[in-house]
C-alpha cells in the first residue's frame, strides 16, 4: 500500500515540506503501521490502510513543520543552514554573508530595547520564567528543582510568556507619544 500510494501523497503534499522530508515522513508512517501489524493490529480493508497512512504520514508533517518552524531550536537551525553542494551555487548567485543587513540590525536592537517595558504586561511567573531562560540560560530541570514547579507548568508559562509577549510586541505601535522638542509650536516666544 505505501508503495501503490508514495508518488501521489508525495506530489499532493510537495508544497509543505521539501522532497527529503517528505520521504522521510512517509517512511515513518509506514513503519509505524508495519509495527503495528506486527503487534496484531488489524485493518478492515485497503481503504482502511490507505486512510490509517495518509493520517500519518500527515501527522509525522506537521511534527516535521513545527520542528522546523522553531518549536525545535536545533532542526530550524538545521532546515536553514546551507548544505555543502549549495555552497556553489551561493558564490554564483553572489549571496556570501547570511547575516542580517545594518537596517535589520537596528530593527532588532530596537525591539530588544523595548522588550523589559513590554515585559511588564507579562504575570511575575511568566516574567520569572523569562528572565530564567534569558539571562541566567536555566533549563527547565534545574528551574523546576528550584522553585518546585512541574515541568509541565514550566512548559505552558513559558509558552504563554512567549505568546503575551508576541501579543504586546505587534500591538504596539513602536512610536512614543507625547510632545517632544522638534514637535512643539514654532517660534522663539520672546
Amino acid at each position: 500500500m505505501a508503495r501503490a500510494r508514495r508518488s501521489s501523497l508525495l506530489r499532493r503534499h510537495r508544497y509543505r515540506l521539501g522532497w527529503q522530508d517528505l520521504e522521510d515522513c512517509l517512511s515513518q508512517a509506514t513503519l509505524e503501521l508495519v509495527a503495528h501489524a506486527r503487534a496484531g493490529g488489524t485493518f478492515a480493508g485497503t481503504a482502511h490502510v490507505a486512510r490509517v497512512l495518509e493520517q500519518r504520514f500527515l501527522s509525522r508533517v506537521q511534527d516535521r513543520r513545527r520542528a522546523v518552524s522553531g518549536r525545535s531550536p536545533m532542526q530550524a537551525l538545521l532546515a536553514g543552514a546551507l548544505a555543502w553542494g549549495d555552497l556553489g551555487d551561493c558564490f554564483n548567485q553572489g549571496v556570501l554573508d547570511p547575516a542580517p543587513g545594518t537596517e535589520e540590525l537596528v530593527l532588532l536592537r530596537e525591539e530588544l530595547r523595548r522588550l523589559p517595558r513590554l515585559a511588564r504586561g507579562l504575570t511575575s511567573d511568566q516574567q520569572l520564567v523569562l528572565a530564567c531562560q534569558v539571562s541566567l540560560q536555566m533549563g527547565c530541570a534545574e528551574f523546576c528543582a528550584i522553585y518546585g514547579w512541574t515541568p509541565e507548568k514550566y512548559r505552558k508559562v513559558a509558552q504563554r510568556a512567549r505568546a503575551r509577549l508576541r501579543r504586546l510586541s505587534r500591538s504596539e505601535q513602536g512610536v512614543p507619544l507625547g510632545a517632544r522638542p522638534s514637535e512643539e509650536e514654532t517660534g522663539t516666544h520672546l
